[in-house]
This record gives C-alpha cells, sequence and structure tokens, in this order.
C-alpha cells in the first residue's frame, strides 16, 4: 500500500482490486470515498460469454438432426414448410446469439485492459509528485 496527499492504492493492476481514496472532505468522498475496482468480475464475465460461444455451437446440429427426423416422419404435410421456415428463424437466432457473446467477451477484456493502462497513466502521473520526505509519490 502507497499514498500521498490523501489518495491510497492498495493492491497491482491485474491482481484482483484497485483501491483509490479520495483526499479527506473532498467533493467525491460520498460514503467513505474509495473507488473500487478490479479485472476479475470483467474476466469471470468474459468467460462466460465465451461459454455461451462454445454451449450453443453444437445447437443449429442438434436442430438439424431433430428437424431430419421430423421430416422423415411426417411425409408432405403443409406444417413443414412453417416448421422449416421456424427452423431457419432459430438457427439465425442462434448464429446471431453466438456471434453477440463472443463480441462482448472480447469487449470486456478490452476494458480489463483499458483498466490496467489507466492505473499505469495516473501512477505515471504520481511519480513526479514531490513529497515532504524528499521523494516521489510511490
Amino acid at each position: 500500500m502507497s499514498g500521498v496527499g490523501g489518495v491510497t492504492v492498495v493492491g497491482q493492476p491485474n491482481d484482483g482490486g484497485e483501491r483509490l481514496r479520495a483526499p479527506a472532505g473532498s467533493a467525491g468522498e460520498a460514503g467513505g470515498g474509495d473507488l473500487r475496482h478490479s479485472g476479475g468480475p470483467w474476466l469471470r464475465a468474459a468467460g462466460g460469454a465465451d461459454q455461451l460461444v462454445t454451449h450453443l455451437g453444437p445447437v443449429k446440429g442438434e436442430l438439424g438432426a431433430a428437424h431430419q427426423g421430423l421430416i422423415a416422419g411426417a411425409g408432405a404435410l403443409d406444417a413443414l414448410v412453417e416448421l422449416s421456415a421456424v427452423r431457419a428463424s432459430w438457427e439465425r437466432r442462434i448464429e446471431g446469439a453466438r456471434g453477440e457473446c463472443g463480441s462482448l467477451a472480447g469487449k470486456m477484456r478490452a476494458v480489463v485492459r483499458g483498466q490496467a493502462q489507466a492505473n499505469e497513466a495516473v501512477k505515471s502521473g504520481f511519480d513526479g509528485v514531490k513529497t515532504p520526505g524528499g521523494g516521489g509519490a510511490w
């Protein structure tokens, strides 16, 4: 833990959490003045989105296999035309969901990278600040 001028930083980027404490009596100190963020929740959510992509992968094939058996047993029923349209709709939705989840996972990981870069930029900004002890802020 290190700090200067009422700002306390606990932890390092990507270690699961950061805490920034505002100076006492500052305008940003509603409810204790701590700002907490962590890459952990973002990375877990990204992993969950990746799992959805994986789990939805075989669904299209399973849907096709189920429809093959149905078509063979149904003969020339008029409902097959409507059933085929419904199947096509579901296939589009499944592929759309897979694409959206994959995109979301990448965006969540980008948030973590952005947080780490912002943390480093803030730390670098404090590095040049001289304290009464004669050293840098960190």
